[in-house]
């Protein structure tokens, strides 16, 4: 039985373009990437750590762009984002496909696999991304920040970096993604990637002290505007499901049914 190679990045898109780049260096063929934290002991498996070098990945990102559109390196960056099992070596495949195809928006080949499916993860990205913009709720703390926690599907923090940016330029904030302990900050002149020891749910004895004043009034301005006659639970699910509801100050403090 033939061994595989499965070569060991550190979860990171420079790292993942490091290590594209080390199998083309290498000539490696029908390589296997993963995430070092992933990394099994199996039978005929061979295992290689790839070190990331910004230089590499670089390098390798320059190519791509000299081969697709603006559209098709977010879609690569999106897809990369999911986190879904196995995404990076359709990336690859995908990623060899451009090297060897010049793509634009008129000759996408829907029937390749890599290209459909890197296609839709990438939407479904675009889609959580859009929903986090819109679902985020921010509490002033004592600090004088507006801090608000997620946990989405996705890693989507990188995408709407810009979005809160140009809305809220003239405050501090911090979202914060529980589910992988890392968040962004705003100081008012730039954004920054930190993480936080045993961060959790922003706690009511951090808030300013009308803060919770201005969730009732916010919860009581919701009540009074739902009109009964016209409830359509079907249609209000569809545009905010039910998974996002925790992230809503009218819906988590007084668990207001829809």
């Amino acid at each position: 039985m033939n061994t595989q190679l499965v070569l060991l990045y550190d979860g990171s898109f420079d790292g993942f373009l490091s290590t594209v780049f080390h199998i083309y260096d290498q000539k490696i063929k029908q390589p296997h990437i993963r995430k070092i934290q992933n990394a099994t002991n199996q039978l005929f498996i061979i295992t290689e750590e790839v070190s990331t070098e910004k230089s590499k990945a670089t390098r390798v990102w320059k190519g791509l762009q000299s081969k697709t559109t603006k559209t098709q390196q977010t879609k690569i960056f999106k897809a990369f984002l999911s986190e879904i099992k196995g995404v990076e070596n359709a990336l690859l495949r995908y990623i060899q496909y451009i090297f060897l195809n010049t793509i634009n928006t008129k000759n996408i080949d829907y029937s390749n696999k890599d290209i459909l499916k890197i296609s839709q993860v990438a939407q479904m990205v675009g889609r959580e991304k859009h929903r986090m913009e819109a679902f985020v709720r921010f509490q002033l703390t004592k600090d004088n920040i507006y801090a608000a926690t997620i946990e989405p599907d996705f890693n989507i923090l990188p995408l709407i970096i810009h979005h809160f940016k140009d809305r809220y330029a003239d405050q501090k904030w911090l979202i914060y993604d529980l589910k992988r302990n890392y968040g962004i900050f705003y100081d008012l002149n730039k954004v920054e990637i930190i993480t936080i020891d045993n961060f959790s749910e922003i706690d009511s004895k951090s808030y300013v002290a009308n803060e919770i004043d201005f969730q009732k009034l916010w919860n009581t301005y919701y009540k009074n505007v739902n009109i009964k006659s016209r409830k359509n639970s079907k249609l209000h699910l569809q545009h905010i499901p039910r998974r996002y509801w925790k992230y809503l100050i009218e819906k988590k403090i007084y668990k207001i049914k829809c």
